[in-house]
C-alpha cells in the first residue's frame, strides 16, 4: 500500500517538500492549509488589480539545488523596453540551466522570472544613505564630519581591541562594525522590528541574517564593482561569492512571489497529491515514537481524520505542541509557551507620485526602503512597481508598500483598517514622503506569527528540538515549524532534506536542523 505524507502547511517548505516526494518517491502528499491562500508570507495579494507582496522576497540563492528548482519550473528573462522577454541563463560547476532546453519549462508571457536590479537604500535623518553604508562622498557629507570621525575611530577600535564575548545581537553587531555605525545604523532600527532592544536577542539572529557581511567585505564588494564591466542584470545569474546583502540581481516571478507557488499547487494537485485550504490542524495521535493519525477542523467545523507515515510540519511550534495528543513534559510546554513572534502589517497606498526622486528627478528605483527616522513607527517602504511592473495595474501611479512590526496585542493591531492606513499617511507626510492629497486608495493586510523571535524562551530551543526529534516520522521544516528566521531558500532546503531523509529511511534529523546555520550551506558542502 502507498504510504502518506501528512504536509501541515502550504507555505514554500511544505509545497516543496509535496512536490518533492511526487517527482523523486511513491508517497502521497496531503498538505492541510489553515488559510485560504497558498504561499504562507510568500504569497500575492491581490487588490483592485495590484498585487503586493509580504515583506518582499528576492529568488536569489546561493544553493545551486534551489536555483535550479526556481528555474526549471519558472525559466529567467530579461524585460526589455517593449515588454519582450529575453531569455538568460544560469550557470554552476555541473551545467548551465538555459530557459527552453529540455526538461525545462519555455517562456512565455506570464509563467516567467524577470532578473531585476537590486537597490535598497536607508532613509535617515531625511535623507538617503546606501544599503549596505558605502563610504562614498554622499555618506560622508550625509553624516557630517562629526559623525564621520566618530564612524571612523569607533570601527578602528572594534578592529584593533579583543573581540568580545557575543553574548546579544549588540554584541554581534558591534564586534563588525563598531560602536558609532551600532548606534546610527542598527540599535533603534532593531528595536523597532522587535520590540526590545538587540542586547536582549540572541547573537544567533546575527549570524544567520548578516553572516560574513562587515563594513570592509561592503566596501571590497563596491570597489570590485566599480571597476567591473560586467553590465547588471546580463549573464549569468550565479553570485555565489557575494554575501547576500551585497547582491547585485535576483529573479522575481513576473506577477510576485505567490505566482511561483500557485504553480507549485497546480503542480502537486495535478501528480494526484491532495491540497486542502481551510483546514486547520488540531490534533496529532501519537503510538510511541510515531505520528499515527492527524485530526484537523474545515471551515465549516467538521472534523476530518488522516492516517499518516510520515509528518511533515510548518506550523508554529506552540500550536505544533499544543496538538500532540501524548504526555508532553512540563518542561517542553513551558518553553513552547514561551517563544515568542513578531507580528507584521502592510499597508499598501495607491499615490500619484512620492515627493522625494532620484536626483535626475526620476521615480526611485528601490525595490524596499529602510525607514529609520525615530520619530514615525514605520520600518520599511516597499515600491511594488520595482519589483515588477505588472505588480500594479496603472504604471502611471506609484504602488507603494509601508511596512510595520509589531505584536498582536499592540494599539496598532487592533485599530480598524480606515484608521490604521490613515496613520500610515500622517507617517509619510511627516517624514517628506508623499502628500496626502496625492493618496488615490489603499489596502492594509496583517500576517500574524511573520518572525519567529530569538528571545523570550529561544535559548532553551534545544529542550524542544531534543523532544520533538525522538518522532521518528515527525519532520519540522520551515520558518514557524523549526522556529527560526529563514529565508525562503532556506526554508525550502530544510523540506528537500527531510524529503531526502523519508526516502532514504535516514533516522537522524541534523541534517534538517544545520540548514542556515553555517556560512555555506550544508548540502553545497556536502556536493
Amino acid at each position: 500500500m502507498k504510504k502518506t505524507a501528512l504536509i501541515i502547511g502550504a507555505g514554500p517548505a511544505g509545497l516543496t517538500a509535496a512536490l518533492e516526494l511526487l517527482r523523486r518517491s511513491d508517497v502521497h502528499p496531503i498538505i492541510l492549509e489553515a488559510s485560504d491562500e497558498i504561499g504562507g508570507i510568500s504569497r500575492t495579494i491581490r487588490y483592485k488589480g495590484n498585487r503586493m507582496d509580504i515583506g518582499g522576497h528576492r529568488f536569489f540563492s546561493k544553493s545551486d539545488r534551489v536555483m535550479e528548482w526556481w528555474l526549471e519550473l519558472m525559466p529567467a528573462a530579461l524585460a526589455e523596453g517593449d515588454g519582450a522577454m529575453v531569455p538568460i541563463s544560469y550557470q554552476n560547476k555541473q551545467r548551465t540551466v538555459a530557459a527552453g532546453k529540455s526538461g525545462f519549462a519555455s517562456i512565455d508571457d506570464d509563467l516567467v522570472m524577470l532578473v531585476r536590479p537590486r537597490k535598497s537604500r536607508i532613509y535617515f535623518l531625511r535623507q538617503f544613505f546606501d544599503y549596505p553604508i558605502k563610504l562614498t562622498g554622499d555618506t560622508l557629507r550625509g553624516l557630517g564630519v562629526i559623525r564621520t570621525c566618530k564612524v571612523g575611530i569607533s570601527y578602528l577600535a572594534a578592529k584593533v581591541a579583543p573581540r568580545k564575548p557575543e553574548n546579544s545581537l549588540e554584541d554581534f553587531v558591534v564586534n563588525r562594525f563598531g560602536k558609532e555605525l551600532y548606534r546610527l545604523f542598527f540599535e533603534s532600527y532593531t528595536e523597532k522590528v522587535w520590540g526590545v532592544h538587540p542586547r536582549h536577542i540572541s547573537a544567533e539572529w546575527g549570524a544567520q541574517r548578516i553572516k560574513g557581511l562587515s563594513l570592509t567585505s561592503a566596501v571590497r564588494h563596491f570597489v570590485k564593482q566599480a571597476f567591473s564591466k560586467k553590465k547588471t542584470g546580463s549573464g549569468d545569474l550565479s553570485q555565489k561569492g557575494v554575501e547576500t546583502s551585497l547582491i547585485e540581481r535576483f529573479l522575481y516571478p513576473k506577477f510576485g512571489p505567490g505566482q511561483l507557488w500557485e504553480h507549485v499547487a497546480s503542480l502537486v494537485t495535478e501528480r494526484g497529491g491532495e491540497l486542502h485550504k481551510n483546514t486547520r490542524v488540531t490534533q496529532l495521535k501519537t503510538t510511541g515514537n510515531q505520528i499515527v493519525e492527524v485530526g484537523a477542523t474545515d471551515a465549516s467545523g467538521h472534523t476530518h481524520t488522516y492516517k499518516a507515515d510520515y509528518v511533515i510540519s510548518t506550523m508554529p511550534i506552540q500550536h505544533l505542541i499544543r496538538s500532540l495528543q501524548c504526555e508532553v513534559p512540563q518542561e517542553v510546554i513551558q518553553v513552547s509557551d514561551g517563544l515568542i513572534y513578531r507580528d507584521f502589517i502592510t499597508v499598501g497606498l495607491l499615490v500619484n507620485r512620492l515627493l522625494v526622486t532620484e536626483p535626475d528627478g526620476s521615480p526611485l528605483r528601490d525595490t524596499w526602503i529602510y525607514i529609520q527616522e525615530p520619530d514615525v513607527k514605520v520600518g520599511r517602504l516597499q515600491i511594488f512597481n520595482n519589483w515588477s511592473p505588472w505588480m500594479v495595474a496603472d504604471p502611471s501611479k506609484m504602488w507603494i508598500g509601508l511596512e510595520y512590526f509589531c505584536n498582536d496585542t499592540d494599539d496598532l493591531w487592533k485599530m480598524p483598517d480606515a484608521e490604521i492606513r490613515e496613520f500610515a499617511i500622517t507617517e509619510m507626510e511627516k517624514i517628506g514622503m508623499l502628500l496626502r492629497s496625492d493618496v488615490l486608495d489603499g489596502h492594509v493586510v496583517r500576517v500574524p506569527k511573520t518572525y519567529p523571535a530569538y528571545f523570550g524562551t529561544y535559548s532553551q530551543f534545544p529542550v524542544i528540538q531534543k523532544f520533538t526529534d525522538q518522532f521518528e516520522n515527525l519532520f519540522l521544516v520551515g520558518r514557524n515549524g523549526m522556529h527560526k528566521y529563514n529565508n525562503q531558500d532556506h526554508s525550502m532546503l530544510t523540506a528537500i532534506e527531510a524529503v531526502d531523509n523519508i526516502i532514504s529511511g535516514a533516522s537522524g534529523k541534523s541534517n534538517i536542523w544545520n540548514i542556515n546555520t553555517e556560512q555555506e550551506y550544508h548540502e553545497e558542502k556536502r556536493s
